[in-house]
């Protein structure tokens, strides 16, 4: 059982003792820390408001509420969107003229965990020293409640289905004529959380014919629900059985988007974002992109054929928005299917990526497979090593920067070693105690060679 305190939340696993597991007093612990902080940052002003929503956890329920209570007690008015998705409550926020949201969701992680994701007043993630900030104010437990007058206010808003998906069918660059027209049919996994209501709701909009696969908002995930191949086979048959023109794949909270081809085959999480900015960036006549060190050269590519420039972040989406405001990005996101369109909002979307997709589809005429041969192709190789208390990530990551010290080396998150055909990605997890790693290569035994080898170099260092 674990708890994982971060600057973009509070994550573990329900149950358990306090201060190792996400129990009822570290929830209020947090919601209390947050609400706290953003009193400070008003001025402690009277009439703040803060968005929450949740995805279909079983935990959700009873984190909600004690999210909600928290934050009334601390006379702040509370607008509860209920069953949502992470990017709902980052547009509704604006929209609410709220001073914050949080998302209670733990993302693509198992059923037994759950989260504290927070936003500031703009719906995007609050950045590293805004977090840190948050911690301290958990750890010293440095907030004071209001009086029984001046309690906040509670609310539901069931309305931000309909505002998000409306937003989504708003945006100059969806087609909605074009995808009313193509007649597409495809299959959705929504591994039985908000998704399952949501995406179908955008392809109704979008006269898609759709049938559901998991869609019922129970929190039972019948797979893994990270988004992997591995994870897929049930849409990925069901979509070559109804002759679907191909599968539509959410996480838990829908921020992350993976498309499967008419034939079954994995169109690939990595290659949603290059998809959807290919669209974007031949739209606009150019423009420039940002992902994350652990995604594909392919967006890089993509960009540079249509004379853009491509830049890299640090891993999380707080670090890829950042980039991409320096870098004036027209798309950019993250290789796990996280797409993000700054003329929407700065948050990961799978809504817009599912639109965005639909319309590139749409104009373009090919099938969904032709499409994805029509890129350069890449193979990964994702892995993990779980961590223990005794391991010292730290020296792991630099003895192997220091054994490759001749190749190109980056060390602005973890260890990215470029070769050559391929590259490498060791990093630290934010969100598990594991090391992630991730290769990349032009066939997959390549990539899973590299990412073999590297696994027992990094035992021997641990041994």
């Amino acid at each position: 059982m674990t708890l994982i305190k971060s600057i973009s939340g509070i994550r573990g696993t329900i149950g358990g003792k306090t201060a190792d597991n996400l129990t009822p007093i570290d929830a209020v612990k947090f919601a209390s820390a947050y609400g706290a902080f953003i009193k400070a940052r008003n001025n402690n002003k009277k009439d703040i408001k803060v968005v929450i929503g949740r995805d279909a956890r079983i935990s959700g329920k009873m984190i909600s509420s004690l999210v909600a209570n928290t934050l009334v007690g601390l006379g702040i008015d509370v607008v509860d969107l209920g069953l949502s998705t992470t990017p709902t409550v980052e547009v509704a926020v604006p929209m609410e003229n709220a001073n914050g949201g949080i998302i209670l969701t733990a993302s693509h992680n198992p059923k037994q965990w759950n989260a504290l994701k927070l936003l500031n007043e703009k719906g995007e993630f609050l950045n590293g020293a805004e977090g840190e900030k948050i911690l301290e104010l958990a750890e010293s437990e440095d907030f004071s409640f209001a009086e029984v007058d001046d309690l906040g206010n509670y609310s539901k808003d069931s309305s931000y289905l309909q505002k998000h998906v409306q937003a989504v069918l708003d945006l100059e660059l969806v087609d909605v004529e074009a995808i009313k027209n193509a007649n597409f049919k495809v299959v959705v996994d929504g591994v039985n959380s908000t998704g399952g209501i949501f995406i179908p709701a955008l392809l109704k909009e979008l006269n898609v014919e759709c049938i559901e696969l998991y869609c019922t908002p129970n929190g039972q995930f019948p797979h893994n629900p990270e988004p992997l191949k591995e994870h897929l086979t049930d849409i990925s048959n069901l979509v070559v059985k109804e002759k679907a023109d191909f599968g539509i794949v959410v996480d838990p909270d829908v921020d992350r988007l993976a498309i499967v081809s008419e034939d079954g085959s994995m169109f690939g999480e990595e290659y949603t974002l290059v998809a959807c900015a290919d669209y974007v960036l031949g739209k606009l006549g150019g423009g420039n992109t940002v992902s994350n060190l652990s995604s594909s050269r392919a967006l890089r590519d993509v960009t540079q054929k249509h004379g853009g420039t491509y830049t890299a972040s640090a891993v999380g989406e707080v670090n890829v928005v950042i980039k991409m405001k320096e870098t004036n990005t027209v798309i950019g996101g993250e290789g796990n299917g996280g797409i993000i369109y700054p003329a929407s909002h700065y948050g990961r979307d799978s809504l817009v990526g599912v639109a965005l997709f639909l319309s590139h589809l749409a104009n373009n005429k090919m099938s969904c497979k032709e499409l994805r041969d029509s890129y350069p192709s890449y193979f990964m190789s994702k892995n993990k090593i779980q961590l223990t208390p005794e391991i010292d990530v730290d020296n792991i990551l630099e003895t192997m920067a220091s054994k490759y010290a001749n190749e190109d080396v980056n060390t602005i998150d973890g260890v990215k070693i470029d070769f050559a055909d391929e590259w490498i990605h060791l990093r630290k997890s934010n969100t598990e105690p594991i090391i992630r790693i991730y290769t990349e290569a032009k066939s997959q035994q390549a990539a899973d060679d590299l990412a073999v080898r590297f696994i027992n170099e990094i035992k021997e260092i641990i041994a």
